[in-house]
């Protein structure tokens, strides 16, 4: 993998500074960011030269919001650690900062997994029921994209989609806010219309109770696995994601 640039890295930097600082709540920006990163507040502390509890007092919002400084010292320890393992977020992250602001406000997580996993167990750990699976069960997936579906339909034009992908198509494209089921079946023609076929390996929707009968003829017609998670709410879905190794 080629190398960041220090110039990317430092813009990359801003944009989370900038929405640390910007926010209504720093401290649970800070904490959002640095799950994002999948760092404990042990490591960020460690990194940052400063007791834990002081990461905790920010996060829980049992201090002030911090200072410019510490908040700049917390956003360069979280890009350093990532860094020092390899790059694990970056890679993904730097599609979408540096996409565009709308596109930044569409995705709610984005990760690359260390290891494949195949579609049905990814399905089963999100409870998520297949309702065309055209045989994919076994099909593997690299990673996963969670967006707002209704911020990305309305707000983002279909040529940003491309970055949604991240280091690899062989991802689960997973929709929240959906309701009759159309919208996510939407976005992804619009992906492949602009990107020459490219599509996900796995489409998962959050919020209906039933996939739309369109939605099922269009996933069947491209060859596109469709799943609905039973997760109680995005909240859920997230933790869910987050426990897969």
């Amino acid at each position: 993998m080629a190398e960041i640039a220090d110039s990317i890295l430092r813009e990359i930097a801003a944009k989370i500074a900038g929405d640390i600082v910007l926010s209504p709540n720093p401290g649970k920006a800070m904490k959002r960011w640095r799950e994002t990163f999948r760092i404990s507040q042990i490591e960020i502390a460690q990194k940052m030269k400063v007791s834990s509890s002081v990461i905790s007092d920010y996060e829980s919002g049992r201090r002030k919001s911090p200072g410019a400084r510490f908040i700049k010292k917390f956003v360069n320890s979280l890009i350093e650690v990532d860094l020092e393992r390899g790059r694990e977020v970056l890679p993904s992250l730097l599609r979408i900062i540096l996409g565009g602001s709308k596109l930044y406000e569409a995705v709610i997580d984005m990760r690359e997994f260390l290891k494949p996993i195949p579609i049905g167990d990814f399905c089963n750990r999100i409870k998520a029921e297949l309702v065309v699976s055209a045989g994919a069960e076994s099909t593997l997936i690299f990673g996963y994209t969670v967006v707002d579906s209704i911020k990305l339909v309305l707000e983002v034009p279909s040529y940003e989609y491309i970055r949604l992908y991240g280091a690899t198509t062989q991802r689960a494209a997973i929709f929240t806010r959906v309701t009759l089921g159309r919208s996510p079946m939407v976005a992804i023609k619009a992906m492949q219309a602009g990107m020459g076929g490219l599509r996900p390996a796995l489409v998962v929707m959050h919020g209906p109770t039933r996939t739309d009968r369109l939605a099922e003829i269009i996933a069947k017609k491209e060859g596109i696995p469709l799943a609905i998670s039973r997760a109680s709410s995005v909240e859920e879905l997230l933790e869910l994601l987050k426990k897969i190794k």
